[in-house]
């Protein structure tokens, strides 16, 4: 094998295992920290993306939300809680990546254990709570932050003990500490692990809080000379009425789009004795269902809705699924988990291959085309 077949092995054989014995959530810290070192030693970076970076190819590269991404491929948000390891995620081949769920003041979250996996279904269950150390630190932290490979995307939430009707206060104050150092915004209001969050999703709810958020948007936007995109994260689990009604409400809302979907409470199908765990769950046994919500977005809006595509995608076909479906974007977690570094290539390269055997130049002509 040559050494760029050598890496996936390498990760499957000697680190996966390694990481596969320690409880999810100490391992989940290990990379973070380990990336948050190899960012702060100088030269370090470029080794990385030497290894796992992801060159520009005319056919991938996105222009969208008036930004650049060299990759439609992104990271989601969840595994960078604090913007601690921006620049090492951001050399390990991503298009772009969100940081947080981040809340307005700093909190630890749901009782542990919180994350568990299951192996058999290649999948994960996290019920984490928006454990995170508050806008403030984020703040300073991105402020030191040095230049960027890749957009970064600031995912905001409530704090947990804010009750809904005060909730646009938080977004509001997130909106205010950190719109300088994101490139972009995502509104999380899907999470299932927050007491009642999924219910600002709907009805007047969704309407008032984002009538809050696009205000602030607008103030900062006056306020820092730069108008910045913000884009909403829906769940899965909604029925189609819901999910129409919510389109609707966030096409009048004036937000730049949409992200589909978050984790997901359904257990349908799997095999692994961890299903029993409550929680958000993420990975292979979504990706069918984000499929078909983004498909259900994309028709309802006519296409006018810009969609980043998140649940499942673990191969270049995967994403590719979600583009026809009307995704412009997609993003990984779980992928990186199972799969190593190395997945960010493999996804290109076979994304590549799917545009070519459909005779598609780029990127932007396979988008929505399951809807023509």
């Amino acid at each position: 094998m040559d050494g760029v077949e050598d890496k996936p092995v390498l990760y499957r054989n000697i680190a996966k295992p390694l990481f596969f014995k320690i409880d999810p959530e100490k391992a989940h810290h290990l990379v973070v920290g380990g990336l948050h070192t190899v960012g702060s030693i100088p030269g370090a970076t470029h080794a990385l993306n030497s290894l796992w970076g992801v060159k520009e190819t005319s056919d991938l590269a996105v222009d969208l939300f008036g930004l650049h991404f060299h990759s439609p491929v992104g990271l989601a948000a969840g595994l960078d809680k604090n913007a601690a390891s921006v620049e090492g995620f951001s050399s390990i081949g991503f298009g772009f990546m969100e940081v947080g769920t981040v809340t307005p003041k700093g909190q630890p979250g749901n009782e542990q254990p919180r994350l568990f996996r299951l192996p058999s279904d290649e999948a994960l269950i996290n019920r984490m709570g928006f454990n995170n150390e508050g806008a403030e630190a984020m703040a300073r932290r991105l402020s030191t932050s040095r230049s960027r490979r890749i957009p970064v995307a600031i995912n905001i939430g409530k704090n947990k003990d804010t009750p809904n009707e005060e909730a646009y206060m938080d977004y509001q104050k997130c909106i205010r500490t950190l719109y300088p150092y994101g490139d972009f915004f995502v509104v999380n209001i899907s999470s299932p692990n927050t007491p009642d969050l999924r219910n600002l999703q709907y009805g007047n709810d969704l309407s008032s809080l984002l009538g809050f958020i696009m205000e602030e948007m607008k103030a900062q936007s006056i306020k820092h000379g730069a108008t910045k995109p913000i884009l909403v994260k829906i769940a899965p689990d909604v029925s189609d009425i819901e999910l129409e009604s919510m389109i609707d409400v966030l096409e009048s809302s004036g937000v730049s789009g949409v992200i589909g979907t978050n984790t997901t409470l359904s257990r349908e199908g799997l095999n692994h004795q961890s299903a029993k765990e409550s929680g958000g769950l993420s990975g292979k046994p979504l990706r069918s269902r984000s499929t078909e919500i983004i498909s259900r977005i994309y028709k309802r809006s006519h296409g006018r809705l810009p969609i980043i595509g998140s649940g499942g995608i673990f191969t270049g076909k995967d994403a590719y699924e979600k583009i026809k479906a009307g995704a412009s974007l997609v993003e990984i977690y779980t992928a990186l988990i199972y799969e190593g570094p190395d997945v960010n290539r493999r996804i290109h390269a076979e994304l590549r291959k799917c545009l070519q055997q459909d005779g598609f130049k780029h990127i932007s002509e396979a988008v929505g085309v399951d809807h023509n």
